[in-house]
């Protein structure tokens, strides 16, 4: 594939996940300053996730014979009122996430490139589990209000999260 569109598409999304995972990186930092140890495990593992997917997408486009063009990563918000506020803004920012690769997929369709195509369903259906994760947690924030008990189970529950690299068909990361 040598379409110019569809690899300009790439590598914006590739700065996308980088920019993610800097974004939850900062998010990492916040709960860590607040000893909230649970919830930092939780953004630490995103951040490896987020990792994974643009190795996916870089890997991807050389495998195609594109070429890979690294740009500047934008600086994330460094400060938060609440892990209320962390997880609506991660839930907003996978909702614009999944929007930019419903565009990769109207690109492949557009030009009836079928092999991006199916490479770019499992960033679909990763970025509905993505989107489900952010969501669950935010709903317990919202549920718990501000009553520290409740803060302190959740993250005790976040501490729990475990890191498992991505497997995604036809990519070595």
């Amino acid at each position: 594939m040598q379409n110019e569109k569809m690899i300009q598409a790439i590598n914006e999304q590739i700065n996308k996940e980088l920019f993610s995972a800097y974004f939850y990186l900062a998010m990492q930092a916040y709960f860590s300053s607040l000893n909230l140890d649970g919830f930092a495990n939780y953004f630490r593992v995103q951040v490896q996730e987020e990792r994974d997917h643009a190795l996916g997408f870089f890997n991807y486009l050389n495998k195609i014979g594109g070429k890979v063009t690294l740009t500047e990563i934008q600086k994330p918000q460094n400060d938060f009122s609440s892990p209320r506020e962390v997880f609506e803004l991660a839930l907003k920012h996978e909702q614009f996430v999944t929007q930019s690769i419903y565009s990769l997929m109207d690109i492949a369709r557009e030009i009836k490139d079928h092999t991006s195509e199916i490479f770019i369903q499992w960033y679909i259906t990763e970025q509905a589990e993505e989107e489900e994760n952010m969501g669950r947690v935010l709903n317990k924030l919202n549920l718990i209000k501000e009553d520290g008990a409740g803060l302190f189970m959740i993250d005790s529950e976040l501490a729990q999260r475990l890191y498992t690299p991505a497997v995604i068909p036809g990519i070595t990361l």
